[in-house]
């Protein structure tokens, strides 16, 4: 009998994805049609008539309505992909998804890591997906949910127990209320808009997954034979930490003050208190053990008894249920008052808890007494999710970074100093080593420049007060809700030891009998490639300050570590790459990262990578286990954290299903990474020679174009950047002082606008050049041993992702607005000459076309592309329409049309499902 084939998965996921699409489409169409809108609804895309379009014939709404279209098609390729995961695990065993535990668990099986070897890392494995609110996120929040709602619908089709009619009824409805609610934002997000979109994951999605995780841990470590009941000794499990910028990052966005600071705490101390709560009335219902089928065991009692006192009250309820009598008195005892909707709030009584450990104490003796009753099971089942929660969310649901830039904090010393009587008007013209000498004194008394109550200037004022705050609400609650002071653009020592002067000022650093300390990590963000450079020397002298190292092995004991001395370090994507190229930036990140892991080791102290990704690949995005596959060896150490920015947190977080998958690669691909790194040091590839003629001659290319005479203008004119400066996609300014200088325009804006305008150049431009400086024997050497190196396989796949998305024909079109047409054919021949010449060199590579080489890829990329165009000339005929009121002076009719063209490039956002 003949074994049965294995399914084509691509097929089978191509052919639902066609599928589900058309039955959204339809019923997208029936709802437009049922409202009157038959017009529209005849010239939607795959259903419609699109090619029938012109610019003087496009229905009313057409962008909102391509917008929705595009999102209904990325919740279809979201769900498809579950399924096909489901699907090939189903009948392939759990090591067939790559990334994931079962995959993990095997590949190091055969790289010959030991069971002993894997127990030993768990407890040393610490995620922290980081969430920030960079202006990336195109859609409306509240459409957010929406969508939410279409997915969980979708996946209900396949429910027998369902009618078709009651779903597509269901799906209908839905689609009503998206296309009633509308995508575009009126006003620009507020902090506390973004602050409860994060929110809305950290309660409602992360506490639902964390169950699967371990789940899918323990069915991949039983199913590879190792030994269950080594992963259920307390404290072997990798931790989940999380962590958010959102009330916190103030770098170039003054609305994030110290009050905005504080306040951002304490809502996320109250939506962790209603997780806990949440868990503990789902405990209260199960736990009905009742004392005639069962003897409650003394410890039980004795908490009954404990718990009243603190409360103060008596046992007058379920005394015949005293488990779930003390569920319910560990509910009486959280300090929230719950509340629909975000009113929750915090509250103060007797006998609350402060600390999460308080709570912990008391679930751990409610489960030694299920154990001593003789209920194990119940006490895995239903207690241990709650200590698991409890350890991941504490009391503070995550913790809160304090971000500023290193010029912001130089201005609040010298106002400091001057306020003192100390003249550093001429800061910047100070030698280092005079800088370092005057900080290094100062660090060595508690003295502060300022008498209590006295202002020094705005800068001065402003980090004193989220300073102080932030001490305030430590002294409080305790240090868990506080990440780290992240100095941004970090460009020399000095840089991070004025943060421990201003630390001193404001109360966040302790005396000791051996000198200060401080309480609070300081890490700096090395950006630029030059800071990247420059960064592992830094580094050295940095933790070789006495200060640095009291306060690390003060951050160890605080850790539960004693002894494991670990230094975060930032490293960011963006400015790199904005700098340099990809290929460039790419290659001076890999080099930084391994230099700085080595300079840490050779200090004694670990280094946790901190890393700074956007949402595209020239920030840094790209499959987390390819990405971490190709860190330098030896650069992890198994605690690692990563930012999750804009549009990307909805698409990775946004639905459960979807979140536990995203979450499962980061957590087991940091435990794989780590174990491999471990095993001592590898010899350099064969590669990094040709790495480093790749790097330099992109980047030469690549700063030939931004150097070149008229670039800015051309920039400017080619692509709706200075829509995009208009948009309300987040509530941080685009630029970081308000210059129009490429130097101060951000690196998201900067990529969302080339996006928009499907010239993708920070994603590609340079890499042609860099493969055609090679000889032709090492090409072919570079064609051979490519795969044999993860780090330069991903960024060339990225390279080619990126050049996928370029489209010619839409470049010449948007090139078509710059108005000089000297400049316009100089600068734009230099984009398609390297465009043409990247595509060459990268289909040499491989051998043969793009498109064949990656067809999941390109049938994503084909599904939008009729759809896209339509768009995309739509948007170039509104910015010239735009451009020209601006020019004619007309500012109420351009106010007017703004509002079309911000449509516009939502509309074509959701359809390449990036922005920046």
């Amino acid at each position: 009998m003949s074994a049965t084939p294995t399914p084509d998965y691509l097929e089978i996921g191509f052919a639902r994805i066609d599928h589900d699409l058309m039955f959204l489409m339809e019923s997208f169409a029936e709802v437009l049609g049922e409202l009157g809108l038959g017009e529209l609804a005849e010239h939607l895309p795959w259903v419609g008539k699109m090619k029938d379009l012109d610019e003087d014939g496009v229905p009313d709404k057409l962008n909102l309505a391509y917008a929705v279209a595009f999102q209904l098609l990325n919740l279809v390729e979201e769900n498809v992909a579950a399924w096909v995961r489901e699907q090939r695990e189903e009948h392939e065993g759990g090591a067939a998804e790559r990334g994931l535990w079962g995959n993990q668990l095997e590949r190091l099986k055969t790289k010959g890591v030991t069971e002993e070897q894997l127990i030993a890392m768990l407890p040393k494995v610490r995620i922290e997906p980081v969430l920030t609110a960079h202006p990336t996120e195109a859609k409306r929040l509240a459409v957010l949910e929406h969508h939410r709602t279409l997915f969980r619908l979708l996946q209900n089709r396949s429910d027998h127990a369902r009618s078709p009619q009651r779903t597509r009824k269901e799906v209908k409805a839905a689609l009503e209320r998206l296309w009633r609610t509308g995508e575009i934002l009126l006003e620009k997000p507020t902090l506390r808009d973004e602050r409860r979109n994060v929110l809305h994951y950290f309660r409602e999605i992360f506490p639902a997954v964390l169950p699967e995780l371990d789940e899918r841990l323990m069915l991949a470590w039983k199913e590879s034979g190792f030994d269950v009941e080594k992963l259920k000794v307390s404290g072997v499990l990798p931790k989940v930490r999380f962590g958010t910028w959102v009330g916190g990052d103030r770098d170039g966005h003054p609305g994030v003050t110290a009050e905005v600071t504080l306040e951002s705490l304490e809502r996320l101390r109250v939506n962790a208190l209603v997780v806990h709560y949440r868990g503990l009335s789902a405990l209260a219902e199960k736990l009905t053990l009742t004392t005639w089928m069962q003897n409650p065991p003394v410890g039980l009692l004795e908490l009954r008894d404990r718990l009243e006192a603190a409360l103060g009250s008596e046992a007058v309820t379920q005394a015949e249920e005293p488990w779930r009598q003390v569920v319910e008195y560990m509910m009486a005892r959280l300090p929230v008052k719950v509340a629909p909707g975000h009113l929750s709030e915090l509250r103060e009584g007797t006998g609350v808890y402060v600390f999460a450990a308080e709570l912990k104490a008391d679930l751990e003796a409610l489960r030694s007494a299920l154990c001593e009753t003789g209920a194990l099971r119940l006490a895995e089942a239903d207690v241990d999710p709650l200590l698991r929660a409890l350890e991941v969310f504490g009391f503070h649901m995550a913790t809160l970074d304090v971000r500023q830039n290193s010029e912001f904090h130089t201005k609040a010393l010298v106002q400091l100093m001057a306020a003192a009587g100390l003249d550093g008007s001429d800061w910047d013209e100070w030698k280092e080593e005079d800088r370092l000498r005057f900080l290094e004194k100062e660090l060595k008394s508690p003295r502060p420049f300022l008498p209590p109550g006295s202002s020094a200037g705005n800068e001065a004022d402003a980090v004193l007060a989220c300073h102080r705050g932030v001490a305030a609400h430590m002294a409080k609650f305790g240090s868990e809700g506080v990440g780290a002071l992240i100095v941004s653009m970090t460009r020399r020592l000095s840089d991070l030891l004025m943060v421990h002067v201003l630390a001193r000022e404001a109360g966040l650093m302790r005396r000791t009998p051996e000198g200060m300390l401080c309480l609070l990590p300081v890490v700096p963000l090395f950006e630029t490639a030059d800071d990247l450079a420059g960064g592992p020397e830094m580094l050295r002298m940095f933790v070789e300050q006495p200060l640095t190292r009291r306060s690390l092995e003060f951050h160890a004991e605080e850790r539960g570590q004693p002894g494991r001395l670990i230094q975060q370090v930032m490293v960011g994507y963006s400015d790199s790459n904005k700098d340099a190229g990809i290929l460039a930036s790419q290659w001076a990140l890999h080099q930084a990262q391994r230099a700085l892991a080595k300079t840490g080791k050779d200090a004694g102290v670990e280094v946790q990578f901190f890393h700074g990704r956007g949402g595209t690949v020239s920030r840094g995005a790209g499959p987390t286990h390819r990405f971490l596959d190709a860190l330098p060896h030896g650069s992890l150490c198994g605690d690692t954290r990563v930012t999750e920015q804009g549009e990307t947190i909805a698409q990775k977080y946004g639905n459960r299903s979807t979140a536990a998958y995203n979450l499962e690669l980061l957590l087991a691909g940091v435990t794989g990474t780590a174990c491999l790194h471990a095993r001592g040091e590898r010899p350099p590839h064969v590669l990094e020679p040709l790495a480093e003629k790749l790097a330099n001659s992109s980047r030469v290319a690549y700063r030939k174009l931004l150097e070149a005479e008229g670039f800015m203008a051309f920039y400017r004119q080619a692509t709706p950047i200075d829509a995009l400066e208009h948009s309300r996609i987040g509530s941080r300014p685009s630029r970081r002082t308000g210059q129009a200088s490429l130097a101060d325009l951000r690196a998201i804006p900067w990529v969302f606008a080339w996006n928009q305008c499907r010239f993708y150049v920070p994603g590609w431009y340079g890499a042609g050049s860099g493969l055609a400086a090679l000889s032709e024997e090492e090409f072919a050497q570079l064609s051979d041993e490519l795969r044999s190196w993860p780090f330069l396989h991903y960024v060339i796949t990225n390279v080619e992702s990126s050049l996928a998305s370029t489209d010619r024909d839409l470049m010449t079109a948007y090139a078509d607005l710059v108005e000089d047409d000297g400049l316009r054919e100089r600068l734009f021949g230099m984009v398609l000459a390297e465009y043409d010449l990247t595509r060459k060199m990268l289909e040499k590579l491989r051998g043969g076309e793009l498109e064949a080489k990656r067809p999941r890829m390109w049938k994503t990329l084909e599904l939008r592309a009729e759809a896209l165009k339509v768009l995309h000339h739509q948007q170039i005929g509104l910015l010239r329409r735009w451009r020209a009121l601006h020019k004619a002076e007309d500012e109420a009719g351009a106010t007017a049309l703004l509002p079309e063209v911000l449509l516009s490039i939502n509309a074509i956002a959701s359809g390449l499902r990036t922005t920046g």
